[in-house]
């Protein structure tokens, strides 16, 4: 089976996203001419629009250069400061699951520090929401719910750049949930944990808060 074929419903980020993932590995050299798009839609199963769409975001990224008839070529990405948002979609797993570890404790941490009674009342809806759907079997309303008490977790700690850094993070870990879990077992078996977490910055505890979202992190996906 081609491993390359792309499943997800982003087609032409997907594509640039694997492209592009292959230039920073070497796997295209500087000034090399990319291959025609007859071979790049065979190569990962895509159509003719998709490639042109991947291809334009690469050009627009700085990785690949047009010249008007003659081709397109791999540039000098050396000096380019790739957004993370891109970085996380080729990044390891369990180096992103390092950085979630600490991320998520400090935020935990801060939240419980800063939190206000509006951050309270909105953390305790979206973690009843998340009970309900968990023990209810809706799988997809589960996950919708874990992300936002995530995402209003890092919000409470006030600090907004750590806030927008989670938020990059919560993409990721959204994919990362629906392909991961195909029923909400592992939702009923965390649930008294995040209950604990929850409590934690409740009671403006952050040794509690960071105890808690460490255990939690440990059992995550």
């Amino acid at each position: 089976m081609n491993s390359n074929i792309i499943q997800r419903k982003n087609l032409a980020d997907e594509v640039a996203a694997k492209l592009q993932e292959k230039i920073l590995k070497g796997g295209y050299q500087v000034n090399q001419k990319l291959p025609i798009e007859a071979a790049l839609m065979k190569s990962y199963g895509v159509g003719r629009s998709t490639v042109r769409e991947a291809v334009k975001i690469l050009v627009n990224s700085g990785f690949l250069r047009v010249q008007q008839g003659v081709g397109t070529f791999i540039e000098d990405a050396s000096g380019i400061n790739e957004p993370l948002s891109q970085r996380l979609k080729r990044a390891d797993p369990q180096n992103i699951k390092e950085v979630r570890k600490i991320l998520e404790a400090k935020i935990a941490v801060t939240a419980a520090m800063n939190r206000n009674g509006n951050d309270i009342s909105k953390l305790e809806h979206y973690l009843d929401k998340r009970t309900t759907a968990a023990n209810d079997d809706l799988l997809e309303d589960c996950i919708s719910a874990h992300i936002s008490f995530n995402v209003l977790l890092a919000e409470a700690s006030k600090n907004d750049v750590l806030a927008d850094l989670y938020k990059l993070f919560a993409i990721q870990l959204k994919n990362e949930l629906l392909d991961h879990h195909h029923d909400t077992s592992y939702f009923k078996d965390t649930s008294g944990s995040y209950h604990n977490l929850f409590d934690g910055v409740l009671r403006q505890d952050p040794q509690k808060a960071g105890y808690w979202s460490t255990k939690i992190i440990e059992t995550n996906v």
